[in-house]
């Protein structure tokens, strides 16, 4: 099975806040109280912790910090404007928020050209002025192995150029629709399910319309992987927003957050760990006013590097 990621891009809060403008799509996200102490201190905090974990496993993390202006409170989710391929391909993404739609920047890009392989990109951003949007490995959770892509279709991941990329990138497309509890929808894919090497976590009651249920479950069991369920209160826990990445001597790493960690039964802590160690971030303030989690904050590298060097600093 396909190698998961060994690097990952993260980017420093410079200014990270409650975002009103992503709040309507996103129950995940909660207003901040009137005496809530200062956001970016502690997401910086937050921000750090998890940075040093994944490199105290020998993950390789790239380092970028946010520019104050223009202001970007959702910067530190990179993963939504764009993902990396290991042929070599940068996907950029169009984006529903219009002040998310600031978070790309082509510095980054220049930069990551300059230590890694880019052979081209594919830019699908202008799509977002006509209503299309597919906000990355949100939207979209890449099963690189065998080339089958799962999205739940949202105001956020439209059908329409859902289709096109899994097309353009030769991926099979599994899609379906997914709603709350109370019958909204789920605003991103990977607040509903992740994959491992050995298992996928999925909210399955989320997905209402039966056949819809059983399409999913029969293309993760035709991946060979042992389907891990999880419930509304865990998903919304962000349980389902975790990301199993390799560490330097081939192994596997799960990084999710504590919230998430402390929503898990023994039986599927003991599932995710037959794959390798855990790490669990404390991030309280970044999930409660930002309304993702450690995925979310986690940009995966997959791009070949252009030579061996450490990019375990701010130099991007």
């Amino acid at each position: 099975m396909t190698k998961q990621a060994t690097a990952v891009l993260m980017i420093a809060p410079v200014a990270f806040g409650f975002n009103p403008q992503t709040a309507t799509s996103n129950v995940f996200q909660k207003a901040p109280e009137a005496t809530e102490p200062d956001a970016q201190a502690q997401a910086r905090s937050e921000f750090l912790t998890l940075a040093d974990g994944l490199r105290s496993y020998g993950v390789q993390v790239i380092l970028v910090s946010d520019t104050e202006e223009p202001h970007t409170p959702d910067s530190i989710f990179p993963n939504n404007w764009f993902s990396t391929h290991s042929d070599g391909t940068v996907v950029l993404y169009p984006m529903l928020a219009e002040n998310r739609r600031l978070e790309r920047r082509g510095d980054i890009l220049t930069s990551l050209s300059r230590t890694h392989k880019i052979e081209k990109i594919i830019d699908y951003s202008n799509w977002e002025l006509d209503g299309e949007i597919v906000e990355g490995t949100g939207s979209m959770i890449f099963d690189r192995a065998h080339k089958v892509v799962y999205a739940c279709l949202s105001s956020r991941t439209t059908k329409k150029l859902l289709q096109k990329i899994a097309s353009d990138l030769g991926y099979e497309l599994v899609a379906f629709e997914a709603k709350n509890r109370d019958g909204t929808e789920i605003y991103h894919t990977n607040v509903l399910m992740a994959l491992g090497h050995s298992y996928a976590a999925i909210c399955l009651d989320a997905i209402p319309d039966l056949r819809e249920r059983q399409m999913v479950q029969k293309a993760l069991k035709n991946s060979g992987r042992e389907i891990m369920r999880i419930d509304y209160k865990q998903m919304h826990q962000f349980a389902g927003n975790i990301l199993q990445l390799s560490t330097p001597d081939d192994g596997l790493l799960t990084a999710m957050s504590k919230t998430a960690h402390e929503s898990l039964n023994l039986d599927q802590l003991a599932l995710i760990a037959q794959d390798g160690p855990i790490l669990a971030a404390e991030i309280p303030v970044i999930e409660r006013l930002g309304g993702g989690s450690v995925r979310c904050m986690l940009a995966e590298i997959f791009l070949h590097p252009i030579k061996d060097q450490s990019l375990d600093s701010e130099e991007l």
